[in-house]
């Protein structure tokens, strides 16, 4: 991979790639369901997806790295925060998100039912917060 790693266009999607969790390729070896990028007319470099429910472990690992501690350790509102995140990533529409989720946390999947459902009252309360300031304004 030497002749695609010193592109421009390559380095420039690497930390995008590497922060999927995908993997670069030369073109010539993508295959089906693999992303062919192309710059200026010509493809350029390959991207390989990771799966989604690697996604997630990938996604958990990096908020854990964030906080400097493991996520089973955080604190009732922190770990609400996480799974704030979480649903606008879409972890959750994975198959096994919230055990997957509940179990990074240390929590139950009914805490993560519970969480979620606090997210979603939160938003549709700041939602309507906003919506009465606009007609009052």
């Amino acid at each position: 991979m030497t002749g695609i790693a010193d592109d421009p266009f390559v380095a420039a999607v690497k930390p995008l790639v590497d922060a999927m969790g995908g993997e670069i390729l030369p073109p010539e070896l993508a295959d089906e369901d693999d992303v062919v990028l192309s710059w200026e007319g010509a493809d350029v470099v390959a991207v390989r997806l990771p799966q989604l429910a690697d996604s997630l472990d990938r996604i958990l690992a990096a908020l854990e790295r964030k906080r400097g501690k493991p996520l089973a350790e955080l604190d009732r509102k922190a770990k609400q925060d996480i799974v704030r995140t979480l649903e606008a990533r879409g972890a959750f529409t994975v198959r096994h998100g919230v055990e997957t989720v509940a179990s990074a946390l240390g929590v139950s999947r009914f805490t993560v039912y519970n969480y979620i459902n606090y997210v979603n009252e939160q938003r549709a309360k700041a939602q309507a917060d906003e919506g009465q300031s606009r007609q009052d304004g």
